[in-house]
C-alpha cells in the first residue's frame, strides 16, 4: 500500500493571499487564472488545470453551499478520470509541503478543499 500523505503537508490558500516561505510547492487548482492577479505576484509553481472542476460542474455549482455535497461527489468522480495527474500531485505532497491555491471567496466550499480531502485519504 502506498504511503499516506501527512495532513500537515497539504494546505489550501486563496490566490490573493501573500505567498509564504512555508507554502512549499504552490499549485493552482482552478481552471481559470484568478482575476486581476499578476503571475509574478501569484508565485505559482504548477497549474493543475486537468484536476480543476470541469466548466460545466463549476457553473452548475456556482459556489452555492446548498449544492456542496453533490459538488463534492461529482468533483471526486471527475478527479478519478485524471488519475495520472492526481498521482503526480500526491507524489509531490509525499515529498514535501504543497499548497493548493484557489480563487474562490468561500474558504470552506471550493475545489481545493475537496482535492485536499482526497489527497489525504488512504489509497
Amino acid at each position: 500500500m502506498a504511503e499516506k500523505v501527512p495532513e500537515e503537508r497539504v494546505k489550501t490558500k486563496r490566490a490573493y493571499e501573500r505567498p509564504a516561505d512555508d507554502d512549499g510547492t504552490r499549485v493552482l487548482v482552478d481552471r481559470l487564472w484568478p482575476r486581476g492577479l499578476k503571475k509574478t505576484d501569484a508565485a505559482i509553481d504548477r497549474w493543475a488545470k486537468e484536476l480543476a472542476p470541469s466548466t460545466d460542474l463549476r457553473k452548475w455549482f456556482g459556489h452555492d453551499p446548498a449544492r456542496w455535497e453533490e459538488f463534492r461527489r461529482r468533483y471526486s468522480e471527475e478527479i478519478r478520470q485524471h488519475r495520472e495527474e492526481f498521482d503526480r500531485l500526491r507524489d509531490l505532497a509525499r515529498k514535501g509541503p504543497v499548497t493548493l491555491v484557489y480563487a474562490a471567496h468561500d474558504e470552506t466550499h471550493n475545489d481545493a478543499v475537496v482535492l485536499r480531502e482526497i489527497l489525504l485519504a488512504r489509497r
